[in-house]
C-alpha cells in the first residue's frame, strides 16, 4: 500500500452509508437540487389555491380576467352576436313578407281564375240556350215549311182526285147509256134510239 492510498482510504471509510428512501447530504459548498420528498408543496404543505396567504393576488387575477372577458364579450362577441341575430331577423321578416306577398297574390289569382270560370259557366249557359233557341225556331220554321209543302201538295192531290172524279162522273152518263143501250139490245133483241137511252138514264140519275 502507498502513502497516498493509505491517506486516502480512511476518508472513504469514514463516510457513512445511504439508507434506502433518505436524500444524499450533498457535500460541502456543492448546489443541492433536490425538491424533497414527492408531493410536498411547500414550506406549508397546502395546495397553492387554497392558500389563504395567495387570496389577494387570486382575487386581482381574477378581477383582471373577467374584466378582459368582459370587454371581448362586450366589444367582440356580443355585437357579432347582436348583428347575427338581427341580420336573421330581417331574413325572416323578408321571409314573411314575401311569403304574404305571395299568399295575396295567390289569393288573388284564385279569386280571378274562379271569376273567369263563373264567366264561361255563364257564357256556355247563355250559348246553350241561345243555340237550343236557335234550334227550336229553326225545326218549327222546318216544320212550317214542311207542312205548308205538304198541304199544297195534298191540295193539288185533292184537285186532282177531284178533277178526275169529275171527269169519270162525266163520263159515268156516256158509260151507262152505252152499257143500257147494249142491255136493251140483248134483251128484246131491237136497237133502241140514243134519246130514248139518254133519257132513261136521266130519269135513275135523278131518281138517285
Amino acid at each position: 500500500m502507498t502513502p497516498a492510498y493509505a491517506q486516502t482510504a480512511p476518508a472513504a471509510s469514514e463516510t457513512p452509508a445511504a439508507t434506502v428512501g433518505e436524500p444524499h447530504a450533498a457535500p460541502a459548498g456543492e448546489l443541492h437540487t433536490e425538491t424533497g420528498v414527492p408531493g410536498d408543496h411547500g414550506a406549508t404543505g397546502v395546495f397553492p389555491p387554497f392558500d389563504f396567504a395567495t387570496y389577494p393576488s387570486q382575487l386581482v387575477w381574477l378581477a383582471i380576467t373577467f374584466g378582459i372577458f368582459f370587454l371581448v364579450m362586450h366589444k367582440v362577441i356580443a355585437p357579432r352576436l347582436a348583428a347575427i341575430l338581427g341580420d336573421r331577423h330581417d331574413r325572416i321578416a323578408a321571409d314573411l313578407s314575401e311569403a304574404g306577398r305571395l299568399k295575396a297574390e295567390a289569393d288573388a289569382a284564385v279569386e280571378t281564375y274562379e271569376k273567369e270560370l263563373a264567366a264561361a259557366r255563364a257564357k256556355g249557359a247563355g250559348i246553350a240556350d241561345a243555340a237550343r233557341e236557335a234550334a227550336k225556331t229553326k225545326a218549327a220554321a222546318d216544320r212550317a215549311a214542311i207542312e205548308e209543302e205538304l198541304a199544297s201538295k195534298l191540295a193539288a192531290a185533292e184537285a186532282r182526285i177531284a178533277d178526275i172524279k169529275a171527269k169519270a162522273f162525266a163520263n159515268v152518263g156516256d158509260i151507262a147509256e152505252e152499257t143500257a143501250a147494249g142491255i136493251v139490245d140483248q134483251l128484246i133483241g131491237a136497237k133502241t134510239s140514243g134519246e130514248e137511252v139518254k133519257a132513261a138514264v136521266a130519269a135513275v140519275k135523278t131518281e138517285a
